[in-house]
């Protein structure tokens, strides 16, 4: 089978790599890719701007039998339905199931009719009926842009002041275009974050193992909110009491929910999560496999990927055995450009790439790279994933670290902290 991943993170160079291994891929390519993927995936210079035709033709051309779509923002603009209606298998929900990311207030909405346990919430299209609700409440508050904002798009409001800078920063200043008409305005919830993750087919669900991404840019959680600067799996806070009660409190609720009213989901449904003293809440719905969460989650998969997503593409979950898991742990490290999550500068020489892949267990993932002329170049904010799989979660995150201490380049950030709450909990 040939199959064909979009994207050109960090999270698609995962995908690419696992999807690879099956002995079910005969050629895997990805649009538009990145110098990583490059490595062991044909790149395509394909526009996903257009509405997709140029791509859907490409991919009839090249007898695509199944395409997996990485990033959120082609899922809100309906690339699944674009491939479906030229009966070509795309895994992922369709545009109108992809609002449970693309919309804050509609995902929220979802979670109050069917009593899935979330922060208390309202939403404005007016900066100063916003402003008047936080002055209100009095109360550390976080603010978030409605639409896609490439995840930087939530601001904590600790203070009235800052509550009010936000929604002036999103409302009035429009610092995320058309993602912030509006804002969701919830109320602050406190308790250690986890991301639970499962596949699913519209009806059964598979979950995945647990992990913890790091939201803020930097160490013990300060700085501003990122798209993900590590993540590491297994979540010693997530216990199987847990486990159970946000399968049936909250993934099951969901996508049935969704089935109701004629949105059924298909693909990843990522749920973020707060684990309060009063029990786990939802901070928010992704789409698509979190990103870096899927650098430590596909590396401890033992079970072939392909067969997974397939059967949640064709409605056969339900005949799918459990997956196996690799034992042991995984952690992944981010190295960033220098500004991230503000501005900064691309162009910078890459080195070490190949002495940190000869450590141990070290696997590294691209997500903003670029070839020019044999060497490899920054090209985003967040660069490489530097993931490490080791017996446990100490050894990972050390053995992760040995492979950010051989690469180098110009201004290059990273957290040092990466798993500190696990080590902590253990």
């Amino acid at each position: 089978m040939n199959i064909l991943v979009i994207g050109q993170g960090g999270r698609e160079h995962t995908l690419v790599w696992k999807l690879a291994q099956s002995p079910l891929v005969e050629n895997i390519y990805c649009a538009p890719g990145n110098a990583g993927i490059a490595e062991i995936a044909a790149c395509l210079p394909l526009p996903l701007d257009n509405g997709f035709g140029e791509l859907v033709a490409w991919a009839e051309s090249a007898r695509i039998g199944l395409t997996v779509v990485g990033p959120e923002a082609p899922l809100a603009a309906g690339i699944v339905n674009a491939f479906r209606a030229h009966g070509l298998k795309a895994f992922g929900p369709d545009k109108r199931a992809a609002q449970l990311e693309a919309s804050k207030d509609f995902a929220k909405q979802l979670m109050v009719k069917n009593d899935i346990p979330t922060a208390a919430y309202r939403t404005y299209v007016d900066a100063d009926e916003a402003i008047a609700d936080i002055k209100a409440r009095n109360g550390p508050v976080f603010v978030k842009a409605n639409g896609l904002a490439a995840g930087k798009g939530v601001i904590p409001g600790r203070t009235v002041a800052e509550a009010i800078q936000a929604v002036k920063t999103i409302l009035v200043d429009k610092a995320f275009g058309e993602a912030g008409d509006s804002v969701v305005i919830e109320d602050e919830l406190i308790g250690e974050e986890a991301s639970f993750t499962v596949l699913t087919d519209g009806h059964t669900c598979v979950p995945l193992v647990s992990s913890q991404d790091h939201k803020m840019s930097h160490d013990g959680d300060t700085g501003k909110n990122t798209g993900g600067m590590g993540a590491y799996s297994p979540a010693p806070v997530m216990t199987s009491e847990l486990h159970d009660y946000v399968m049936a409190r909250v993934v099951y609720p969901t996508i049935k929910g969704m089935a109701d009213i004629g949105c059924p989901f298909t693909g990843v449904l990522y749920v973020g999560l707060m684990i309060t003293e009063a029990g786990p809440r939802v901070l928010e719905f992704n789409c698509r496999f979190g990103d870096p969460e899927a650098q430590v989650l596909l590396p401890r998969l033992k079970s072939d990927l392909v067969p997974m997503l397939l059967a949640c593409v064709d409605g056969t979950l339900n005949d799918y055995a459990e997956p196996e898991w690799h034992a042991g742990a995984a952690a992944c490290v981010v190295m960033a450009s220098g500004g991230y999550p503000d501005a900064y500068e691309t162009g910078k020489a890459i080195n070490g790439l190949a002495e940190a892949a000869a450590i141990e267990g070290i696997t590294v993932f691209h997500a903003g790279t670029k070839h020019d002329n044999g060497q490899v170049l920054t090209d985003g904010g967040r660069v490489l994933g530097v993931t490490a799989v080791a017996d446990g979660l100490a050894s990972a995150i050390q053995q992760a670290y040995r492979g950010v201490a051989a690469i180098n380049f110009a201004d290059a950030h990273f957290r040092s902290d990466i798993g500190y709450r696990a080590l902590a909990r253990n």
